[in-house]
């Protein structure tokens, strides 16, 4: 029942939120105009990741505390926010925010989760011996999946309603994976994110009224990376390291391929471009609803993998 308040707590919270947020977004301009690369014809107020940054930390507050879990999200999640709401700025003018100043953003926030002790700390091998990661390679451990899936969940954020309604899926999954490990907070933490992910796709879903921008997407993709190294990913066993890699299959299963078709084509890793999974859905003849719906599919198949490796071991 606590962990349902608390959902529900982060849903009402965002979902109040928004239109206020949504029409100063409107009076200052501060919209996602139309581009090539781009599939909304109209502008689109942005600023939906401030919304949803408010609902978790108040949430967190409310039923959490002041911990190291929630130290890590606020503070990185507050420097998210403001790279985020530049990159978006430059959005609204039309333009592209510059990746250099995002990757040494994100390489800091990357490691704010090891300050406060949320680190990758070992692997067990079966039995009751753990190999444990040397200091260095812990940290880098740690934050290499941070700040892979900050940008992983940003990757996914083209297409209404995808990277929310993603986020509540996985989000939702960690909670099943804390609950039956008995990890309390961590359970709290992603139970807020799922309800805060989806007050907004309430505003979110096709035809969008509001986009969460590039700080409301890196921000989810940090919470669901530091929920998983909080709960999944602790003292985990070899096998178990797929259960969180499951719970976030989309953005990783979306990166690989098109990491994959920009090699093959000699373009840059970090080049904007049309090869997403949910750009060639669309190409193939899916409407946006579909599109979404059938990556929905894919995340719950995905998560439902998830829970069940993680009943099969044990």
């Amino acid at each position: 029942m606590r962990y349902a308040i608390a959902l529900l707590t982060a849903l009402g919270t965002v979902y109040c939120l928004v239109p206020p947020i949504r029409l100063a977004a409107m009076r200052w301009g501060f919209v996602d105009r139309p581009a090539p690369r781009k599939i909304h014809r109209t502008p689109i107020p942005l600023m939906g990741g401030v919304a949803i940054f408010l609902g978790c930390v108040a949430a967190f507050y409310a039923f959490i505390g002041w911990t190291p879990l929630t130290a890590s999200i606020v503070y990185g999640g507050g420097a998210l926010m403001a790279v985020g709401l530049v990159d978006d700025a430059y959005k609204t003018k039309g333009k592209e925010f510059p990746v250099w100043p995002r990757i040494v953003v994100y390489t800091i926030v990357s490691s704010i989760p090891v300050w406060f002790g949320i680190e990758i700390a070992g692997v067990r091998f079966g039995g009751e011996g753990m190999w444990m990661f040397g200091g260095g390679w812990s940290v880098l451990a740690t934050m290499l999946w941070v700040f892979a899936l900050i940008n992983m969940m940003n990757f996914i954020d083209g297409v209404d309603g995808l990277a929310s309604g993603i986020a509540v899926i996985s989000s939702l999954t960690l909670l099943a994976v804390a609950l039956l490990k008995g990890q309390g907070p961590s359970a709290a933490a992603a139970a807020v994110v799922a309800g805060a992910a989806l007050g907004f796709l309430a505003y979110n879903f096709y035809p969008a009224k509001m986009f969460m921008g590039d700080a409301g997407a890196t921000f989810l993709g940090y919470a669901l990376a530091v929920i998983a190294v909080d709960g999944a990913f602790k003292s985990a066993a070899a096998l178990s390291l797929f259960v969180p890699l499951l719970a976030v299959g989309v953005p990783i299963m979306d990166t690989a391929i098109v990491f994959s078709r920009r090699l093959l084509s000699g373009k840059g890793l970090h080049r904007a471009d049309k090869l997403h999974t949910h750009h060639s859905l669309l190409h193939w003849g899916l409407n946006q609803r579909q599109t979404v719906s059938f990556l929905y599919l894919v995340g719950a198949v995905f998560s439902l993998l998830s829970i069940l490796l993680l009943l099969t071991l044990g």
